[in-house]
Order: C-alpha cells, then sequence, then structure tokens
C-alpha cells in the first residue's frame, strides 16, 4: 500500500464530533471506507447502545478493519479496542489511530491477525466483535468463522454488516456464510428502524450474533 496516495475523509458522529479517516486512493478492497462500514459505524450511537454510552470499557475486536473505521467508532465511545488485518493494512490502521488519539480516553491498538490462524492470549475475554463487509472470498469463509468461534465466549456479541451483493457467486457466498455461521452463532437481523435513520439502506444488513449454548 503507497502511504504517500491517501486522503482523509471524515465521520460525524451524532454529537457533531468527528473521526477522520485516511483511506488509499488506490488498492486491494481494505484500503477504503465501505458502505457497510459507515452504516455499522453509525449503529454504534443508536438507542440500542444508549447512544454510544455503552460502549465505555467494552474490550473489542474489529476483523478486517481495513480502515478501521468501525472499530475506532466503538473506541471514540470508550471502548478498548484492537482493530486488526492483515500485515499490510497496519500502517494505514495506526495512521487512523494517531490522526483521532484527541476522541480516545482507552487503549486502542492495530495489529495483523490472519483469519483461521490460532489467537494469542491477548485475544481473551472479548465483548465485542466487529466485522464490516468481510463477506467476499470463498476461501476466507471458513477461516473467518473459526476465528468468530474463537473469539467469542458465552456473552460475546458479534455485528456483522454486509451490503447484498446481487451477483450468483456472491450471493451464494453470503448464504454459504449464513449456513456456517447458524451452526455456532444464534443469529439476529437488526431492522432498520433500530439503525441510524439516515445511514442505513435496505441492502446493507446488519446481525447480531451470539453463541449457542451447549446443551
Amino acid at each position: 500500500m503507497d502511504m504517500n496516495k491517501v486522503y482523509v475523509r471524515e465521520i460525524e458522529r451524532n454529537d457533531e464530533k468527528k473521526l477522520k479517516i485516511y483511506q488509499s486512493e488506490i488498492g486491494d478492497v481494505g484500503c477504503v471506507v465501505w458502505d457497510a462500514a459507515i452504516v455499522l459505524s453509525k449503529y454504534l450511537e443508536t438507542d440500542d447502545f444508549d447512544g454510544g454510552r455503552l460502549w465505555i470499557d467494552k474490550n473489542v475486536v474489529e476483523l478486517g478493519a481495513g480502515t478501521g473505521v468501525v472499530g475506532l467508532m466503538a473506541a471514540s465511545y470508550g471502548a478498548n479496542v484492537t482493530i486488526t488485518d492483515l500485515e499490510e493494512f497496519v500502517p494505514l490502521m495506526q495512521l487512523n489511530i494517531d490522526t483521532n488519539m484527541e476522541l480516545f480516553n482507552n487503549k486502542v491498538d492495530a495489529r495483523s491477525l490472519k483469519w483461521g490462524t490460532d489467537l494469542e492470549s491477548t485475544y481473551s475475554n472479548i465483548d465485542v466483535v466487529l466485522v464490516a463487509d468481510c463477506i467476499y472470498y470463498g476461501e476466507s469463509l471458513e477461516p473467518l468463522v473459526k476465528t468468530l468461534d474463537d473469539l467469542s465466549g458465552i456473552n460475546t456479541c458479534v455485528y456483522c454488516c454486509y451490503e447484498e451483493r446481487t451477483s450468483d457467486i456472491k450471493q451464494d457466498l453470503q448464504n454459504k456464510f449464513l449456513r456456517m455461521v447458524k451452526q455456532i452463532f444464534n443469529i439476529e437481523k437488526i431492522p432498520l428502524n433500530r439503525q441510524d435513520q439516515e445511514y442505513c439502506s435496505d441492502d446493507i444488513h446488519i446481525l447480531k450474533m451470539t453463541k449457542l449454548k451447549v446443551t
């Protein structure tokens, strides 16, 4: 990733404070702020989270963070956050942490994490896992689901947001992902009337997932 070819996009919170998120002019899927990431970011400050106040001191991990915008929104409301992606995206994530430091009161880290690999002990006691627009490669589905499973305890909530794509291949991927996670998690689809009323869309879905209880 060419860190000399980045530009800033401002994401305004409901209290008019602004996250300044650098994204790349060119590059892979992780270099830019996608619509699903904006929708999930703005959902984090709705009434479901008491206007953002419920994030205080929560331990949060974002997977496939890219720019890190979703995790950094949670961090700006007081969560302890680790934003993760492949090693090549760490410099961009770190730039966005450094740029917004005045909004953070707790720990915010950028780390490399390859889905499907064994997790370090630092990834324990996670309250919330955030995932935005990460259902796009068939070979990544099984590793992603494994990592979601590994990160989640019985009290962990996973919020997964994705944009519904209309091609047969993308729909097959989304359906396969849903079949896989239903074997591990209870799934609740967040209705549009509970999302941010400006930043929502019929074709962008937010799922709340919690571990199935073992009987």
